[in-house]
């Protein structure tokens, strides 16, 4: 029996990637809109979120709801959102936003926001939780509504999709949709590739969980924004320096309820002035990605 796993990739071998003018590096910033849509029983939910918070081991309370995890998810939409996107605005960065459905549907203003400011609005699912072992027609019916719920909001039908905690599933589902140029459930490279699923020839644009402020709420994970700010510049500096030989591409996931609280927002700032006083690096949304790989990466018949 052939082995499901692709554990060679490119090799030694890996594409140019031509990044639009002559950029050497792609750096893609993602902010996941979660707050409104993780576990609790006003969701359906049998119990409380214990994830990604900073109650750091927070433990599922079932049947009623958790107070305090709903107030440190409430702060991401009531205050982090508006430091972020009005920093974005103002050095005139675009995201993808990584938005579950039922998130947007508690504040659909913010969809619109975002949407005008020129963000890419990529699907997340419809609620942030665990779809290990959800049932196929559910996540189907989930996904759905993930995808009704950003077109209806924002007028413009998702075409990217990450659902986080995925099921073996997912990606098989998203092929099936039909409508997305790319899925991010993988961290297995640090180019998009082509995978085949289904006899379909399917983008992936790998994600990341360690340049990412979700260590600042996870054991043996960032203690201080210093080290925030050194892993995510030894990060850029390694990629940057490969590109002169294979352009990469790196990516910054961030969580409103996380990075967005000042002293943690403070040592993501000092990174965006890191960068940006780089030349021939294209901060970029995924989209712009996926579209430059269809067109200057097509999968060979």
């Amino acid at each position: 029996m052939a082995y499901p796993r692709d554990m060679i990739g490119y090799g030694d071998k890996p594409p140019q990637a031509n990044w639009p003018n002559g950029a050497k590096l792609a750096l893609q910033i993602i902010v996941a809109f979660e707050e409104g849509s993780e576990n609790s029983v006003l969701h359906g939910d049998a119990h409380s979120e214990n994830f990604i918070s900073d109650i750091i081991g927070a433990p599922q309370l079932f049947g009623v709801r958790n107070m305090n995890m709903e107030s440190l998810y409430e702060y991401g939409t009531r205050v982090a959102f508006w430091r972020i996107f009005n920093e974005f605005k103002e050095r005139g960065i675009h995201a993808t936003v990584l938005a579950n459905g039922l998130a947007l549907e508690h504040y659909p203003e913010a969809a619109k926001v975002m949407h005008s400011l020129g963000h890419e609005i990529a699907s997340h699912g419809w609620k942030w939780i665990d779809h290990q072992w959800m049932g196929e027609e559910t996540e189907r019916a989930h996904m759905k509504l993930a995808i009704d719920t950003i077109t209806r909001l924002t007028g413009e039908r998702p075409v990217g999709w990450y659902t986080g905690r995925c099921s073996p599933n997912t990606l098989r589902l998203v092929v099936e949709e039909g409508g997305f140029l790319y899925d991010s459930d993988t961290y297995a490279d640090d180019l998009p590739y082509w995978e085949t699923v289904d006899g379909k020839q399917h983008l992936r644009i790998p994600y990341t969980l360690e340049a990412n402020d979700m260590r600042f709420v996870a054991a043996a994970g960032f203690n201080s924004g210093d080290q925030y700010f050194t892993y995510l510049k030894d990060t850029f500096d390694v990629l940057y320096r490969e590109s002169d030989r294979i352009p990469r591409m790196m990516s910054g996931g961030l969580h409103l309820r996380i990075v967005g609280r000042p002293g943690r927002w403070a040592s993501f700032l000092r990174f965006l002035d890191y960068v940006q006083k780089h030349d021939a690096v294209w901060i970029c949304r995924r989209d712009a990605i996926a579209r430059h790989w269809h067109q200057h990466h097509a999968p060979q018949r």
